[in-house]
């Protein structure tokens, strides 16, 4: 890494603008497919290629400066900064899921019951409803996918639970060895923890296969459904870019990239990858074993 002090001004880019055109193109492409336009589909999916070649060129070059040592230790810290934010702005999308799940649960069903000073609403408009978590028959079925029980904690979410924490143990395993230059220890660490995700999201399609078929539980089961649905489905989502991610620095680490000194993009994915496991551990607690 350079010592010296001055900030690292990059040569001019056309990943940005790139970038720009595939996202117009993508969501361009996608309002225009809402209405039945074949085209707009076809711009839709070359935003979407776009988009993807764009994020694969521009980190490979970031990588590319990197491993020249063309980075300083300011931007490095710039890269941290960023990470952190990024990682904080994630944070606060899962708060606003959470705090969908927390009124619904401590507010609008208890309301909904005649709690505090709903007692007449509910003798008027639904005096069979019963506040009750989690909420499988709402105040008018009519419109609902009325589901037939629930996604027990101590099933495949417990596994799940188990498999998520051992990941997390096992990149921890690697990173220790990066430390101490161990390479083949920091490569077998990166393999399991990737083995560990798919497992992970393995278990949770079959999860959703159980709740789909037979206990009717979808998206559209009124507020349980679609909260939990969303709560653990963007989760899913986050662990499959995660293992992603883990999967690229592997990559890396089996062609000797990284050491004991510069190995920003290790410490990055594997921030990412315990806070996807610290939200998991929210996850089971609130949604499933509450």
């Amino acid at each position: 890494m350079q010592s010296r002090q001055e900030y690292y001004v990059p040569h001019g880019s056309y990943w940005p603008i790139m970038g720009s055109i595939g996202m117009f193109s993508l969501l361009g492409g996608f309002a225009s497919s809402l209405h039945g336009n074949t085209i707009g589909t076809v711009a839709m999916i070359l935003g979407f290629g776009v988009i993807i070649f764009m994020v694969f060129g521009w980190i490979g070059q970031v990588i590319h400066e990197s491993e020249e040592g063309d980075y300083n230790l300011q931007v490095d810290n710039s890269f941290r900064m960023g990470m952190g934010w990024f990682i904080f702005s994630e944070v606060m999308f899962f708060a606003a899921f959470f705090g969908a799940l927390f009124y619904a649960r401590e507010l609008s069903v208890p309301w909904l019951g005649g709690a505090g000073n709903n007692a007449f609403t509910n003798a008027v408009l639904w005096p069979d409803f019963k506040s009750v978590w989690p909420l499988l028959n709402m105040p008018d079925n009519s419109n609902f996918s009325v589901p037939k029980g629930i996604i027990h904690a101590w099933e495949i979410p417990a596994i799940n639970t188990l498999v998520l924490l051992t990941s997390g143990a096992t990149l921890t395993w690697a990173h220790w060895a990066l430390m101490n230059k161990n390479r083949n220890q920091l490569i077998a660490g990166l393999a399991l923890t990737i083995m560990l995700g798919i497992i992970f999201l393995g278990l949770q399609i079959s999860e959703y296969f159980e709740a789909y078929q037979h206990l009717n539980l979808k998206l559209s089961s009124g507020i349980y459904g679609s909260t939990f649905f969303l709560l653990t489905g963007f989760h899913g989502l986050h662990v499959t870019l995660g293992t992603i991610m883990l999967t690229v620095i592997l990559m890396r680490a089996i062609r000797g990239h990284f050491n004991k000194e510069r190995h920003f993009g290790f410490e990055a994915v594997a921030w990412y990858w315990h806070f996807v496991d610290v939200v998991w551990l929210l996850l089971f607690i609130v949604v499933y074993w509450l």
